[in-house]
């Protein structure tokens, strides 16, 4: 069980892929409008959706999950903590997404998708961290297909495939608006990149560098609003 900010908790299914920093800093990246629709592709357990219910109270989240043990405990944490009414999620394949969500129909879609698109399975994760079934061509299609026009898309990834994404977002008409550089250790290599991408979008990219710890190894600000601290 991991206990998450203001009273809400996260249980996961045996083998599910553990509360990361990826998780922790695509939520703190993330910017719900007010009554906000949001759409989680490769939701998990719904440890996303939890932690933007937590931090923006008005918003909806809906979660497209793969697996079906992964999905009917997202269900249980949605009820567990009492929020059904602004948490679901649906067990399917993200690329079948037209035949039940509206076309449009969200102001918001998230993903915390699987990195590697090569190399030997992970006998641990082999979906979360594997594109056996989300690649980022399915991926930015879905996202198209779901986010209203002038909305956008938010996803954490690895900065080797930074190239990639905006590749894909180019295709699938979004283009990057912001991107944050996350650094493990100040003056250390970026570990992480997150990346919002708006459907319709003009040019004009922003970007932000963040760390977590210091030099000395101490949390940075940045660390502590993260993890809410």
């Amino acid at each position: 069980m991991e206990y998450l900010h203001n009273g809400l908790t996260l249980e996961l299914s045996p083998g599910a892929f553990l509360l990361s920093t990826d998780s922790m800093v695509l939520a703190d990246f993330v910017r719900p409008r007010r009554g906000a629709r949001v759409l989680d592709l490769g939701s998990g357990c719904g440890t996303l959706g939890l932690l933007l219910c937590a931090s923006c109270p008005d918003c909806h989240v809906t979660g497209v999950e793969l697996d079906a043990q992964a999905h009917r405990m997202a269900l249980e944490n949605a009820r567990r903590n009492g929020i059904t009414s602004r948490l679901e999620s649906i067990c399917a394949d993200l690329s079948a997404i037209p035949t039940f969500l509206e076309h449009g129909s969200f102001h918001l879609c998230c993903s915390n998708p699987p990195y590697f698109s090569g190399g030997l399975e992970s006998q641990t994760y082999p979906i979360a961290r594997q594109e056996r079934s989300c690649a980022l061509p399915q991926l930015f299609a879905a996202a198209a297909w779901a986010v209203r026009y002038g909305g956008d898309f938010c996803l954490v990834h690895r900065p080797e495939r930074l190239g990639e994404l905006f590749a894909q977002a180019d295709k699938t008409g979004f283009a990057p608006k912001r991107l944050r550089l996350v650094r493990h250790r100040e003056g250390g290599p970026v570990t992480l990149v997150l990346v919002q991408c708006r459907r319709g979008g003009k040019h004009g990219l922003t970007w932000e560098e963040e760390a977590l710890f210091t030099r000395q190894g101490e949390k940075t600000a940045y660390y502590r609003r993260v993890y809410h601290l």
